[in-house]
This record gives structure tokens, sequence and C-alpha cells, in this order.
């Protein structure tokens, strides 16, 4: 079985996921943690995350996987290296190239076979792209403001100000939204649940209902 999570940032969809993922005994899988390694590989060779070319070339050279530890660069563990705001500054840029986003997906693909096909999977196209067939499909939604207030809690919103994360978000989902490759959408047969107004039990209780 796969559950596939999709959603912006700030939606609560890796807590949500984890969680998941431990009642129903399944594997987790951040996807978008593998494209912010991809990024840091990126940027610490001093490749331009414009070059399309030139990324997919730079990260040819390199692996990326995930374990319990989070997320892995060439076997070392990078799971806060990838939250810095450099990252986070240009993972739009690197995630938009279809060539780079195609050599993810397969990683990704790959990785959930490993894992027996039995994952719960959270990113941005999950349902739409990497698993259009996935039993289960939800996409998670909530304001602007909400999403932007709590991320003012996490440890990487470095002292901004709601409205600095606000429009943070605000750029990052209009980039994820209109990208060519893959844009952030809710597939057609998602299962659309708004957080804003659920505790985190509420929304893994109401997942972990479709899914049983």
């Amino acid at each position: 079985m796969v559950i596939a999570v999709d959603g912006p940032s700030g939606v609560g969809k890796s807590t949500v996921s984890r969680l998941v993922a431990k009642n129903l005994g399944l594997a987790f899988l951040d996807t978008g943690a593998t494209y912010r390694a991809a990024t840091l590989a990126i940027l610490e060779a001093g490749v331009d995350p414009s070059d399309g070319s030139e990324v997919l070339s730079e990260l040819s050279s390199h692996s990326i996987d995930y374990d319990e530890r989070g997320v892995l660069l060439d076997g070392r563990s990078v799971a806060f290296d990838v939250r810095s705001d450099a990252v986070t500054g240009a993972v739009s840029a690197v995630s938009a190239h279809p060539s780079v986003r195609a050599e993810v997906v397969d990683m990704q693909r790959r990785w959930v076979e490993y894992h027996d096909g039995r994952a719960v999977v959270e990113g941005r196209d999950i349902g739409t792209i990497v698993f259009p067939d996935a039993q289960v499909k939800i996409y998670l939604t909530a304001s602007p403001m909400v999403r932007a207030t709590r991320r003012a809690s996490d440890s990487e919103a470095g002292g901004k100000s709601v409205d600095e994360i606000a429009d943070a978000l605000a750029q990052r989902d209009h980039a994820d939204s209109t990208r060519e490759a893959s844009p952030l959408r809710p597939a057609d047969d998602a299962v659309i649940i708004d957080t804003g107004a659920m505790t985190i039990e509420e929304v893994v209780a109401r997942i972990t209902s479709l899914a049983t």
C-alpha cells in the first residue's frame, strides 16, 4: 500500500505522515527532503541552480537515500543541513528542472519498491506524478496565516516574523504551482483535508481511517 500525502509547506505533511506510517507499520519518505539534498549537493559544488544540464550532471555523481535518521547525501546524514536558508532559497529552482525531477522521482520509486511497496510518501506531486496509482491520496491544505504561524514556531524559522514567513511561503507556493514540471496541485481523486481547524491527532485519525 502506498499512501500519497501532498500539499504546500506548513500544512503538517511531515508530522502527520510520520505518525500515519507509524500507526500502520509502513515506511515513511519525505520527498521534499530528497530535493533539498539534491539542492545541497548543487550548492556545495558551486553549480548554478538555474542551469538544468549542469545540475543534472552534478547530481549523477551523488547518491540520495532516506532512513530513520532522515535524508542522506552520499551516505552522510544531512537532515539539518538541508533546512538552511541557502537550500530553502534554491530548492524551487533546482526542483523545477524536468530532467532533475525525473531523476529524483526514479530514486523515490526505487526507494518505495525496496520497502516492498508499502510506504507513506509525502511531497507535492506524489498523487499526481510519483504514485498516480496510490491506494490512498491525500491533499492537505490550510490558510496562509495558519501555515505561517505554524512555521514560525519551527527552529528553522530563524527568528523571522509571521509576515516574513507568509511572504516566503507565498513565493514558494507560486513557484511550485506554476512550474512546468509536476506543478503542485491535488490529484483529481485526492481527499482534501483542511488542517487549519484540526489537531494533528484528528488529521492522523482521518487518514488512518481512509487507509483501513
